[in-house]
């Protein structure tokens, strides 16, 4: 099975969902905002946070200060530039994460952004959505030789065929995330059906889910379907005026993705049989063949003078009712109880 593992913790198609908690760009550019998300999400039992490392002029050109994202009113330059954390800010967020127990990883949007990363000899490395295709920065990341969690969402196949095959050229183990990049993204728009396709396209991969909806309802069905990572932004509080505020989940949702995607994940497999541990209902939920009036020797037994009825353990089940009609009684029955097969004889005879 394809996989890799994390600071103790696995990544595999059978293991259990991972949840990751994108604190992003929420945190405004404070760091005492970004402390405070962390510290929620870890508090709410999340071990793996992300940020966004962003330095504006490493990853945009002059362009982008004309263009508008579609949840702001201003371009997409000015509100990186505004909710950027600083070299030393992002260092010190790694390092609270790191001392609260819990992993810090984050995604590069630039050579420099990755090179920051690999200088601090991060775990793990993201890459979102809009650079699946940016195939020099996907080359330049995985040439850090780190596992790498890719975001598929806006690419075809192809393009994201490509990307994965620099990171198996680079053999560096990798997971494919299924993500729709609108905020937030309307549940008919989540096309769970395409991460099911990656996983079959892309075989070496673990699967998973970014989900930019408004609730953990994909993210804890998916997992029925193959996804082993949950990633959603979150939020210490739902009033934060961050740009992916409206998509992200709280600490209460944090709780609850994680305990129902173990719960999903316990459920899946076996084979349609009997559980060793259901014996103790079968005891007296199943049923055995009993007489429906007293019986008395030389009596045949018929539809009129035995009927199956709870618990089993008798020595005929429901199966052999059929079967017992005309078998003789030899010994005396009393009303309501199960017959044994001591109590007929092997020859027919006629009712009494």
């Amino acid at each position: 099975m394809p996989g890799f593992e994390v600071a103790g913790t696995r990544f595999s198609r059978d293991s259990p969902p991972v949840v990751v908690a994108e604190i992003g760009i929420n945190h405004e550019g404070q760091l005492d905002v970004a402390l405070a998300m962390a510290d929620a999400a870890i508090d709410a039992g999340v071990r793996f946070i992300k940020h966004q490392t962003h330095i504006p002029d490493a990853e945009m050109s002059e362009e982008a200060k004309g263009i508008k994202p579609g949840n702001a009113d201003v371009s997409i330059y000015e509100v990186i530039s505004r909710c950027s954390l600083s070299e030393a800010d992002e260092f010190a967020l790694k390092g609270h994460v790191e001392e609260r127990g819990a992993v810090f990883f984050s995604t590069p949007f630039s050579r420099e952004a990755a090179d920051r990363l690999a200088s601090w000899d991060v775990p793990l490395y993201k890459i979102g959505s809009g650079e699946c295709n940016n195939y020099p920065l996907v080359k330049h990341v995985a040439s850090m030789g780190k596992p790498i969690i890719l975001s598929t969402g806006m690419n075809s196949v192809d393009s994201i065929r490509t990307s994965v095959s620099i990171l198996e050229q680079a053999g560096v183990p990798y997971a494919l995330l299924h993500t729709t990049n609108l905020y937030p993204t309307p549940h008919r728009l989540l096309r769970l059906g395409g991460m099911t396709e990656l996983a079959e396209l892309f075989p070496r991969a673990v699967v998973g889910l970014s989900d930019h909806s408004t609730s953990n309802s994909a993210c804890i069905a998916s997992v029925a379907l193959g996804a082993r990572i949950l990633e959603r932004h979150f939020t210490d509080s739902p009033d934060r005026p961050g740009p992916d505020i409206s998509c992200s989940m709280t600490p209460g949702d944090a709780r609850q993705l994680a305990q129902s995607a173990n719960e999903v994940f316990l459920a899946l497999g076996g084979r349609r049989e009997a559980a060793p541990e259901e014996e103790i209902t079968i005891a007296f939920a199943f049923a055995s063949v009993v007489a429906t009036m007293a019986l008395h020797p030389g009596d045949v037994l018929s539809t009129e003078n035995i009927w199956v009825k709870r618990p089993s353990g008798g020595d005929f089940g429901p199966t052999d009712l059929e079967g017992m009609y005309g078998r003789v009684v030899a010994q005396p029955i009393e009303k309501n109880t199960q017959i044994s097969a001591r109590s007929l004889s092997p020859q027919s005879g006629r009712s009494r």
